[in-house]
């Protein structure tokens, strides 16, 4: 089964790699063994071991246990699975370090059942700053699923200015007094690409949608609060097995602080291995005449790409559909640019080989995103294949997933938001679109390659729900029976993959990332249990032995 699902959902074989049996060091002890359990190589020729040696930063030797015991000298490093897995370290291939940092110090609003679940959480968490502000309020949780108003927050924390991000980040919910701070107001007019909603007089209500949450003038963070956002952070990811992380949107600042944090000395170092991908504004007003880092075997970071938006999110009507939505008639979404300004931006990037990396939800903005690929491809200036990506992928038109596979497109999504979403999507789009909706199988099949994330802080870090819900597509209760929309699920092996191999490939760094094969780069995630042996629902709550990163015991159990 593990041939055969790594078979089938890896992009094509390393050629870099060193030859089987070869060593990466002259060295024959090794600093470092796992062994006790079952690994998982990700490696088609070679798919299962006993036992990885490590010398170094680099895999020497992956193969039978007894064999490689000839490398244990006495001041190796002895891993004991105890039964448990070994997998190639996981990567989450979209997610937003500084936002996991912030969302660690805000209130977490995550799964509030109403209104007054939020004020409850959002007085029991108040640190008493100038500004209030949580992450992770979703309407359709509540009775009736319609949008909030500010008048919760006035009464609660009046004169206060209060800043709650939606769940999705594509929605924002504002008091009175953050509105009044911003200078938002009847007369303010909402931007392209969003949308200020309001009551039969004008008046903000207190949402923003996508665009216009860049009207909120929130103080901005200092560089130490950067700091302290990623060290937070990073403790927080090695703890749930990450080794690595597609960082989506980095800025100046953000840029700044990771490469300070590379520097010898540094209190908080940086342990994860981090892929940048600028925001667009970033990259169009400093970047285009620049060319992007290339990611050597033992960075942990380099600024690849550009991410742009087409769109915004389903749960909050933003995300861009060919035809009305099934409960809003009158509304289509949002698009966030024109199809020639994506054009535009994409082949800026394509002529400086830069990787796009494109948020598109809804059917209408992934066949804008692939229209401005078609348009950009061609005029790439990079190594041997542009692997644009498209991000999240949620709704697409089933015929246009061959164009990902015809253009070279990478599909990189989120399992667990299908199965936040599934409760409400068929609602908003109508059963005839459903065969699109978050569709990892139908890519696969279609030759698409398929990399994994959890669009954290949107979603919780830990890998193992994005396993279970790929696995699944089930609540953390099991529901519904089977699964929705089952004929997408994924198996272990391919899930697995997604958030190894194929991360690993979508950032282009295939040749030493994302196998446990030697010479690679020893990046492993351990856990307590051989998830293969588990019930499904057992997975999601699997517990982490081990997360090493460059043959260094990052996080242990």
């Amino acid at each position: 089964m593990a041939a055969v699902g790594a078979a089938a959902c890896q992009p094509p074989k390393a050629t870099t790699a060193p030859a089987a049996g070869a060593t990466a060091t002259g060295s024959t002890t090794a600093t470092l063994l796992v062994r006790g359990g079952t690994i998982l190589t990700m490696n088609p020729d070679a798919p299962q071991a006993e036992a990885v040696a490590v010398d170094g930063d680099r895999v020497v030797a992956v193969g039978d246990a007894r064999e490689l015991e000839a490398w244990v000298g006495k001041d190796t490093e002895v891993i004991d699975l105890q039964g448990g897995l070994a997998v190639p370290g996981l990567v989450d291939a979209h997610a937003h370090l500084v936002g996991l940092g912030v969302s660690l110090e805000t209130v977490d609003l995550r799964g509030a059942t109403s209104v007054d679940d939020v004020v409850a959480r959002l007085k029991a968490g108040d640190r008493g700053g100038a500004w209030l502000t949580g992450r992770g309020w979703d309407q359709n949780l509540w009775a009736g699923a319609a949008m909030p108003t500010s008048t919760a927050l006035d009464e609660a924390f009046p004169g206060r200015p209060v800043w709650l991000r939606r769940v999705d980040g594509h929605a924002g919910w504002a008091s009175r007094a953050a509105l009044e701070a911003s200078g938002i107001g009847k007369d303010t007019t909402s931007p392209p690409g969003g949308e200020i909603l309001r009551g039969k007089d004008r008046t903000p209500t207190g949402v923003l949608v996508d665009a216009a949450m860049g009207l909120m003038k929130v103080p901005a963070p200092s560089e130490e609060d950067v700091i302290r956002y990623v060290a937070q952070a990073q403790a927080h990811a090695l703890e749930r097995g990450l080794t690595g992380m597609h960082d989506m949107g980095v800025g100046p600042v953000e840029d700044g602080v990771y490469r300070k944090l590379l520097e010898p000395g540094a209190a908080s170092p940086l342990v994860l291995r981090v892929t940048g991908y600028a925001g667009e504004s970033w990259f169009s007003a400093a970047l285009t005449d620049k060319d992007p880092d290339v990611a050597e075997p033992d960075s942990r970071y380099a600024l690849v790409g550009v991410k742009m938006y087409a769109d915004g999110a389903l749960g909050s009507r933003g995300a861009a559909l060919l035809a009305p939505y099934s409960d809003r008639p009158d509304h289509t979404g949002l698009m966030q640019h024109t199809g020639d300004e994506m054009r535009t931006l994409s082949l800026a990037a394509a002529r400086k080989g830069w990787q796009m990396a494109t948020h598109a939800i809804g059917d209408a903005g992934n066949r804008a995103v692939l229209d401005a690929y078609a348009a950009a491809i061609p005029q790439w200036a990079g190594p041997e294949g542009a692997r644009f990506r498209i991000e999240h992928c949620q709704i697409v038109a089933v015929e246009d997933i061959a164009r990902f596979a015809e253009l070279g497109i990478i599909a990189s999504m989120q399992p667990t938001h299908a199965t936040s979403d599934m409760a409400w999507v068929p609602a908003r789009i109508g059963e005839a679109r459903l065969p699109g909706a978050y569709a990892w199988r139908r890519f696969l099949e279609a030759g698409v390659p398929l990399a994994f994330g959890s669009d954290f802080p949107v979603e919780r870090v830990d890998v193992t729900h994005g396993l279970y819900a790929a696995i699944t597509r089930q609540d953390p209760e099991g529901n519904p029976a089977g699964g929705w929309l089952a004929d997408q699920r994924l198996d272990l092996t391919e899930a697995i993959a997604a958030f190894s191999a194929t991360a690993a490939y979508a950032a282009r760094r295939e040749d030493h990332l994302g196998r446990l094969q030697v010479g690679y780069q020893a990046d492993v995630t351990c856990f307590a249990e051989d998830l293969q042996s588990l019930a499904p629902k057992q997975v999601r709550d699997a517990a982490i032995a081990a997360t090493i990163v460059g043959g260094q015991v990052a996080h242990r159990a």
